[in-house]
């Protein structure tokens, strides 16, 4: 494994978000409340605490890091951040100020994790600083964020922890039975250091049996733990609130790393970092990788990289799922929790970062329901057919509200937070996942359409052929209910032989209309034409009839 020098290379400073995307399965139609609504009902027992916005807290007081944050942002991201704009002039009567589209949820009984990692490496003690879950109106979509932090760490142990820690489950076993890819172990600890949960990654037969049985890898113990009661879908366990895993098991991460002279890092140490995700620790470097070729052209944003002694010298790392900042440990500013980089790090960064994950996520659960709906439908029974219409209708509705509440290019008017955005954007790949998403919507829209368009000319088809032989009847019974012949007194033989006939020059009459059905149309058609002089259409006429005759 590469290592730098302990003594050279020490993380003063470092913190990690881990932000993971979970879908979550729709509630009963019949269910009136949202999913943040009905887990408010459900969490009572459990420690998840509902969190007021800082904006709209009982205290009264308006910290300035949270007034920083909300001033950063466009008006309409706020709309959906902090709720809509209030005011006697604007809210009255029935129309009331709409709230923030995000709720918040949060747990304090976990403080601390002891983690290994890598086999072979002491434990390390990282502070719990928080345990989030983010819900959001209108999309079936929860984010699980848990923060934790530690000072004083070699840059190598850092580099583990961004490629090990943040797994939902292992990807594989080595000889001695232990998970791979995964830190060896994971523990939650209480207030008093009390063990909360252990990961279970080495539990072969677990993710094995549950695979197997399944078709989806189990989720890690201590990951399921923080949840509840949100569960796995398929698990066996008891519950309402139900979630699927979006994509990959490894989470999306953010990271602060505050080192002593970030410039002395070397080319590889940055790629190291930047490509964390990806890149395992003992992997050496593939130098014809275009992302390895292309690094700093791709991942990094310099704004504030200066590579001099008077600074700045922070470097942001962006490689899509993954975003770090780097920066000197000795600037104050870059340390600074309440108005330096490690401030906005936490607040302004981790909303941009938020919001990208946030329309990744949104668009590949739309795309995943319009696949589950396509492989349910059975074109041979109308129940399933309908069924399937419904599902396109409920999943277009709701793409529509995702484009206008949450879809947007630009989130604010610093440079510096919407080049990032554009940056996370872009090598998440999200516009092309959106075009992607609004094609497939509109394929099955055209085909519902069209399928509704051929049922309705089968239907007036059918009208049509109902209506033409019903003709004869009333054209039987009107004629003979004009009374021409008062044949009342008849004998029923005779009545009904005058039925007959009438009903038989009835049917030859329409049978004739028919076969000259197109001329006719054709006649109607010159009549009508009142573009026409009345004697080019007389001539017409004379035309058509000589061509009949």
């Amino acid at each position: 494994m590469i290592i730098s020098s302990e003594t050279t290379n020490r993380v003063r400073q470092f913190r990690q978000i881990l932000l993971w995307p979970l879908q979550l399965i729709p509630l009963p139609e019949e269910e009136s409340r949202s999913h943040w609504q009905f887990f408010d009902d459900i969490r009572k027992g459990s420690p998840w605490q509902r969190i007021a916005d800082e904006i709209g807290n009982e205290s009264g007081v308006f910290q300035e890091i949270y007034y920083k944050e909300f001033s950063v942002f466009l008006p309409y991201v706020r709309r959906f951040l902090y709720g809509e704009n209030r005011g006697p002039w604007i809210n009255g009567g029935e129309d009331h100020p709409g709230n923030a589209a995000v709720k918040i949820f949060r747990r304090r009984d976990v403080t601390t994790l002891k983690v290994v990692p890598r086999v072979g490496h002491p434990p390390v003690l990282l502070a719990v600083d928080s345990i989030d879950l983010f819900f959001f109106d209108d999309i079936d979509l929860v984010f699980l964020k848990v923060e934790v932090s530690g000072t004083d760490l070699p840059l190598a142990t850092i580099q583990e922890l961004l490629y090990r820690f943040g797994r939902a489950y292992p990807t594989g076993w080595n000889e001695d039975g232990l998970g791979i890819h995964n830190v060896p172990v994971a523990e939650w600890l209480g207030p008093s250091g009390e063990s909360l949960m252990t990961s279970d990654f080495g539990d072969r037969s677990k993710f094995l049996t549950f695979t197997k049985q399944h078709r989806v890898p189990a989720t890690a113990a201590h990951w399921s733990f923080l949840l509840l009661p949100l569960v796995f879908a398929v698990s066996g366990e008891m519950g309402m609130l139900r979630f699927h895993q979006i994509e990959n098991h490894h989470m999306p991460k953010m990271a602060f790393v505050a080192l002593d002279n970030p410039r002395a890092l070397t080319r590889d140490q940055w790629l190291r970092l930047g490509m964390a995700d990806s890149l395992h620790p003992d992997e050496p470097i593939p130098r014809n990788d275009p992302d390895v070729i292309h690094f700093e052209a791709n991942y990094c944003f310099d704004r504030y990289w200066s590579n001099t002694d008077e600074g700045p010298n922070c470097r942001f790392l962006c490689h899509g799922r993954t975003m770090l900042l780097v920066g000197d440990a000795q600037a104050g500013y870059f340390v600074n929790g309440n108005r330096g980089m490690l401030a906005q790090f936490r607040h302004q960064y981790f909303i941009l970062f938020l919001i990208a994950h946030l329309h990744r996520a949104s668009l590949l659960i739309f795309s995943d329901q319009l696949v589950d709906a396509i492989h349910d439908l059975d074109v041979r029974e109308s129940q399933s057919f309908r069924t399937f219409r419904h599902r396109i209708h409920m999943c277009f509705e709701a793409f529509l509200r995702f484009t206008h509440r949450y879809w947007f290019h630009e989130i604010s008017e610093r440079t510096d937070i919407q080049a990032l955005f554009r940056l996370c954007g872009k090598n998440l790949g999200n516009d092309s996942l959106y075009e992607e998403t609004k094609e497939e919507l509109r394929d099955m829209s055209q085909y519902l359409d069209s399928d509704m368009q051929r049922r309705q000319s089968k239907t007036v088809i059918q009208l049509t052929v109902v209506t033409a032989f019903s003709l004869i009847g009333t054209l039987t019974t009107g004629f003979l209910g004009m009374n021409i012949f008062d044949e009342a007194g008849s004998s029923f033989p005779v009545r009904w032989g005058f039925f007959l006939i009438t009903f038989f020059f009835s049917a030859i009459i329409l049978l004739f209309t028919l076969v000259q059905s197109q001329g006719l149309w054709d006649l109607m058609e010159t009549i009508s034409d009142t573009k026409r002089p009345l004697l080019s259409r007389i001539r017409i006429l004379l035309r058509l009839g000589e061509e009949k005759t």
